[in-house]
């Protein structure tokens, strides 16, 4: 289709993406798939999983296949096999697929019946129900079975021996694929063995998976397994561990973590800055209960759209007589799993005037959500997390440009923090049934957050059918010091609550109006937000946000007063500072404060104390002698203002202006 152009390996044709070898129809339009795109990079790794397939049944027979479909950097696929995989299984795998990827087979598509599918999957049970899903309409259900069959036709691709012709293996699957084994070339791995349930429900049998990755060639892959590496070193559970943040107690309960004195400090700078810039933006703290009744819920809809992901409920307020007779009947009572149903309550509570708007509510608010004990990962994904929540009432009119000042105040916060480089998301409803309220708000809520995110100048990616089922959202990417991306911030248009709250203002005309709701996460929940910062800084915080910034080591005892002195003068500015007059030796101290990632090491011996200095010792090792005590408290306090992030000496050096070259020339 596209020539001897290697890079090609497949097309998009009319919007769909299409096998290289199949017939395109007149007039379509056709687009080449770039290897090295996302979509070229998915369809690598789907058939990077199939050579997996292909090489488990050949090494064991007696496998029966799940399904394989390609996820964020790599793949997985499924077997229900006797025992589990070894690690030296895994060598024999790789093997086997080095010689299924040098001998260059062939997919080739085919288009079967229903019952061609079953004759040819009959010793495949997994395969068998996925048929029944096609055909019962149920296939892209979410649990990944899309991969092999979906609204169309049935399909399987078969790899093909190119000497003989024959059919070596085969699989049922969508598509599409490289066109033969060989575009794999030697930039996959295997990468590990877990359990999983067929179709993601421990009600079904437990199967064997086997993750992989897979790049367009060796070198890339190399590069991934580097970033693994070092995203390894800053996982935040490791990191939480060795700097004493935080912890997950068994007694508590899982996805459940309590912050310890120095995460507290971090925690507490966090929420203390941002609730610092929502006052400067003209917003209104609330608080509100961590429980309520279920008709709360019944209201907002969340108990129709969202009750799997919150607790089971608790019966209370049931009175009983003497004789054990119920004259009050109880009533069930939720934790709380959105903040928003509350702020509308607080809106409600009185007459509100278009003077009034936009209203801005926030809140530090902690919800619970019933995560799946397989989804719990450290901070990211928890039980119980406190969200910064705001939610902004405004007229039709105020509607845009709330919107746009709302998505300004999260990106110059997110910056203030230290990330800065973003993309936007728009998430969008599709045709299913778990969205409420009518088509025409939809549009008009989606065609707006569209505009105010193309004007941000921010690159928008579509994510359709990703939106709350009350309204479209926009979401804020955020991407960290080694390249991976994270969803920070959300800001979500809802027509649909106002509605069934019945939330009112008196409008100019002195008629009553229904108000625009906006719902904003800036950080998503702190502990999450903990955890990017966390594995961003690789534990070594910006000065302002780090638990201890300063630690004063002295050379020798009789220098502890004078550097005690400089630690308290310190502490009076506001700094976290403490003087380390342990028995350990000078070197061991330094080592074991440079560990806990401390930003400023202030030493004093002799020297210094004459000449009423300290010597600088930074995160890196590099020194600067001889800073006068006035210069050197400067130097700090301005490092802690002005948020910078303080590893080597050259660090100090002033960002510029007259006030800055003063207090920074030393």
């Amino acid at each position: 289709m596209f020539g001897d152009d290697r890079t090609v390996v497949a097309a998009r044709v009319d919007g769909a993406l299409w096998d290289l070898d199949r017939p395109v129809p007149a007039g379509a339009v056709v687009e080449p798939v770039p290897l090295s795109s996302p979509d070229g990079l998915s369809i690598l790794r789907h058939s990077t999983a199939h050579v997996l397939a292909q090489a488990v049944q050949t090494v064991n027979p007696e496998a029966r296949l799940g399904i394989g479909p390609p996820i964020t950097d790599g793949f997985y696929y499924d077997f229900d096999v006797d025992q589990p995989f070894t690690p030296e299984d895994l060598k024999r795998l790789a093997k086997e697929m080095e010689r299924i990827q040098r001998a260059g087979q062939r997919f080739e598509r085919r288009v079967v019946t229903e019952d061609e599918a079953r004759t040819l999957f009959a010793d495949e049970p997994y395969k068998l129900e996925l048929i029944g899903l096609k055909g019962g309409g149920d296939a892209d259900s979410g649990s990944g079975e899309s991969v092999e069959v979906g609204g169309g036709e049935l399909t399987v691709y078969a790899n093909v021996d190119r000497s003989t012709g024959e059919v070596v293996w085969q699989d049922l699957c969508r598509g599409p694929h490289v066109p033969n084994t060989g575009v794999i070339r030697n930039g996959w791995a295997l990468t590990r063995v877990a359990a999983a349930y067929w179709r993601g429900s421990e009600q079904n049998a437990q199967l064997q998976r086997i993750y992989g990755t897979a790049w367009p060639s060796k070198d890339e892959l190399r590069e991934y397994q580097q970033r693994l590496e070092e995203a390894a070193k800053r996982d935040h559970r490791k990191l939480g561990a060795e700097l004493d943040l935080f912890s997950f107690p068994d007694e508590i309960g899982s996805g459940l973590a309590v912050f310890h004195p120095r995460g507290g400090i971090v925690r507490q700078e966090m929420e203390n800055y941002s609730r610092r810039r929502h006052t400067e933006g003209g917003y209104s703290f609330v608080n509100s209960p961590h429980i309520t009744k279920a008709n709360l819920f019944q209201t907002s809809g969340h108990l129709q759209w969202f009750a799997e992901g919150m607790f089971p409920p608790m019966r209370l307020d049931e009175e009983v007589d003497a004789v054990g007779e119920v004259v009050k009947p109880g009533q069930d009572y939720y934790l709380k799993p959105m903040n928003c149903p509350f702020h509308n309550l607080i809106f409600r509570a009185r007459g509100r005037s278009y003077r009034e708007l936009p209203l801005r509510l926030f809140e530090f608010g902690s919800v619970y959500r019933y995560e799946k004990s397989g989804t719990l990962q450290g901070l990211t994904r928890v039980r119980g997390l406190t969200q910064d929540d705001a939610h902004l009432y405004c007229t039709p009119e105020q509607l845009k440009p709330e919107l746009t000042r709302t998505l300004n105040f999260v990106l110059d916060l997110l910056r203030d923090y230290g990330l800065d480089d973003f993309y936007l998301e728009l998430s969008t409803r599709d045709d299913g049934p778990k969205f409420m309220g009518p088509d025409e708000l939809w549009e008009t809520a989606t065609a707006t957050l569209a505009e105010v995110a193309e004007e941000s100048g921010l690159r928008l990616e579509p994510d359709p059918g990703g939106a709350a089922f009350y309204g479209p959202k926009i979401s804020v990417q955020a991407r960290d010091a080694i390249g991976r991306t994270w969803q920070l911030s959300t800001i979500q248009i809802d027509f649909n609550q106002p509605e069934r709250f019945g939330l009112e203002y008196t409008g100019p005309d002195g008629t009553k109006h229904r108000p625009i709701m906006i719902h904003r996460a800036l950080f998503g929940s702190i502990e999450r937000f903990f955890a990017v910062l966390l594995e961003h800084y690789a534990g070594a915080f910006p000065v302002w946000l780090s638990p201890v910034q300063v630690v004063g080591i002295p050379v020798a005892e009789e220098y502890a007063e004078y550097l005690g002195g400089v630690v308290d003068r310190l502490r009076r500015e506001g700094v976290r500072a403490d003087l380390d007059v342990s028995d350990d030796r000078m070197q061991k101290k330094i080592r074991t404060h440079t560990t806990d990632k401390v930003p400023f090491l202030l030493i004093a011996g002799e020297n210094d104390r004459a000449a009423g200095a300290v010597s600088f010792r930074f995160r890196d090792g590099t020194t600067r002698n001889g800073v006068p005590v006035d210069e050197a408290v400067a130097l700090i306090t301005r490092a802690i203002t002005s948020r910078i992030q303080v590893s080597t000496e050259a660090d100090l050096e002033p960002a510029g202006g007259a006030g800055a070259a003063a207090v920074g020339a030393v």
